[in-house]
């Protein structure tokens, strides 16, 4: 008896000493220099009738999107990358199957901070989208406009990015090199998209290209998320600026119920001497993901998006 007490007495105190042990080890940085915050979107919405006197047309329309933010933040260094896509259609009887939707945006920016919350930085960023757009919403029978890479939008240049917290990203490029990319042979034809000859498919440009990002909390679940971008291109015209502007508003009802109302303005002078207008209302199912949490003094990364 009294040689198990002892064993006892001995295993005891083996555990007790093993647990001081680990209690006095230095604690490790689980802070990671890598966060990730995302949304995944699927919006639908529906529309029957029968025998209505008022009139209307069944119909069925969905939206998908993707939109992710990606940041390592690590002592003075900083780079975010952007990464947003986004198709959807509506099918409606007696009309056919339109697109609603249809973007492919990526973008990427490094910087050095050289001041509080100033970087020195350069960046890259390409937009164009999924499928062929036609004169008649997605109507393959009338005039093609656009398509996959026509155009197609590709952007390199250094400047400074300024970034006082995770809400607010203004990035200032005096040195940008744009490329306009029309890559069907349907659309190459001098003054499309600012080609100069037919058969042309890319036209480049040198230029100020100006991004900024602001990210503000309405109330408890609402978000309203701004970007917008001005270019003026030196080497020819540099008064026809182009003027970009995204909206997003999200309604989160819960979880993962959300309401998305979107709106986008752009003014392109070689694409057409309008202001172009799109705007979608979408209720669906929305999941957010975040992982990971920044070095900023601003702890509290991306609450808009966490609530």
């Amino acid at each position: 008896m009294k040689k198990l007490l002892l064993s006892i007495s001995l295993s005891m105190g083996i555990f007790a000493f093993s647990q001081d042990t680990k209690t006095d080890a230095p604690v490790a940085d689980t802070v990671k220099a890598w966060s990730i915050q995302g949304q995944n979107t699927l919006m639908l919405n529906q529309a029957a009738f029968s025998n209505w006197v008022g009139g209307g047309a069944n119909n069925v329309g969905w939206l998908a999107g993707v939109n992710y933010n990606l940041t390592y933040e690590k002592g003075k260094d900083l780079w975010e990358n952007v990464i947003i896509l986004g198709y959807g259609q509506n099918n409606t009887k007696g009309v056919g199957t339109r697109k609603t939707q249809d973007v492919i945006n990526l973008s990427t920016n490094y910087g050095r901070e050289f001041a509080k919350n100033w970087y020195i930085s350069m960046g890259a960023s390409i937009q164009t989208q999924f499928a062929a757009g036609y004169e008649d919403g997605n109507n393959p029978e009338a005039a093609k406009i656009s398509n996959f890479m026509a155009p197609g939008y590709v952007n390199v240049g250094a400047g400074v990015t300024y970034r006082p917290n995770d809400n607010l990203t203004v990035t200032l490029r005096p040195a940008n090199a744009r490329w306009t990319f029309v890559l069907d042979d349907d659309l190459q034809y001098a003054g499309t998209y600012g080609l100069k000859n037919d058969g042309d498919s890319s036209l480049f440009q040198f230029g100020f290209l100006g991004t900024a990002i602001y990210k503000l909390k309405i109330m408890d679940n609402i978000t309203l998320t701004n970007t917008g971008s001005v270019f003026s291109n030196y080497l020819d015209h540099p008064e026809r600026l182009v003027l970009a502007y995204s909206g997003i508003l999200n309604m989160k009802i819960n979880k993962f119920i959300s309401t998305n109302i979107t709106l986008d303005l752009l003014y392109d002078h070689n694409q057409i001497r309008k202001t172009q207008l799109k705007q979608t209302l979408g209720v669906g199912f929305a999941y957010n993901l975040q992982n990971g949490k920044k070095r900023s003094e601003n702890k509290d990364n991306q609450s808009w998006l966490k609530k």
